[in-house]
């Protein structure tokens, strides 16, 4: 049996009763951190937790040799973590359909993901909430506008966008609100400097809600003009943004109330 089990978003604690209970009974653990990370917990708190150990896996363990694949396929009981939701914030359904074909059973035992947990904390109404998007980390050759003209065309067909930063876990590389914020202000300068002003819909006085730390005691959630949240500190990772539409009443009230919007963002609802 082949068992993909969420760790949730900040520590051992948000794996569900029926996670735990899985990690206890299995033969073997593996774990991938590569592409998400547990900030509140260690390895080794984890591990306590189950009274087990893990076996961390590299992406060529995972992706290219599936060792956790062939070990279940062997006829043992394994489980494999991960960050956030299994099959969400981690998208592992390429793994379903291997096992599947291979002929192993398995089980996905959900958890808590980014993408229910910030659209909550935001107060925005999660119904309202267009496509998703994330902002990459920049290289050389690589500046995406897509990003941007996603969340463009979101608040054109008013609808709420959800933004995720680029996570680099092997690199120990997380990217903050104000790198994402900073990007899309670089993909406004380009539009304009290139004659698109009109599709520059994105600027300086947009409002925007920036979340740190979704799922832990230490969560923060900040909304105002990009321009202000451009010089606000954060802290520690993970981060992500969102950017809301047309606001509705209660909506506008919880982000003024509970997340120090600027109460004149009332007078336009």
């Amino acid at each position: 049996m082949l068992y993909f089990v969420g760790l949730g978003l900040f520590d051992e604690k948000d794996i569900s009763l029926k996670g735990l209970d899985v990690l206890k009974s299995v033969d073997t653990v593996y774990a991938e951190f590569f592409t998400s990370k547990l900030f509140g917990a260690s390895l080794k708190a984890i591990e306590e937790t189950i009274e087990k150990e893990i076996i961390v896996l590299n992406r060529q363990e995972v992706e290219e040799k599936n060792i956790f694949i062939k070990d279940a396929a062997s006829g043992n009981d394994v489980a494999l973590l991960t960050g956030g939701d299994p099959l969400i914030a981690t998208t592992h359904t390429d793994f379903l359909v291997e096992a599947k074909k291979k002929g192993i059973k398995f089980e996905v035992i959900h958890a808590s993901s980014i993408l229910s947990s910030a659209p909550g904390i935001s107060g925005l109404q999660a119904y309202k909430f267009g496509k998703v998007t994330t902002i990459p980390f920049p290289d050389e050759n690589f500046f995406p506008h897509s990003p941007y003209m996603a969340i463009a065309n979101n608040l054109v067909n008013d609808a709420h966008s959800l933004i995720l930063l680029d996570i680099q876990a092997h690199n120990n590389r997380y990217m903050t609100v104000n790198q994402g914020l900073e990007y899309l202000m670089k993909v406004k300068s380009d539009l304009v400097s290139g004659g698109r002003e009109d599709e520059a819909i994105i600027n300086e006085d947009t409002l925007a809600i920036g979340m740190a730390r979704v799922g832990s005691s230490d969560v923060v959630v900040n909304c105002n003009k990009i321009s202000v949240l451009l010089n606000h500190d954060f802290g520690g990772p993970l981060h992500s943004i969102a950017i809301p539409s047309k606001l509705h009443i209660v909506e506008g009230e919880y982000l003024v109330e509970v997340c120090g919007a600027p109460r004149e963002i009332l007078e336009d609802i």
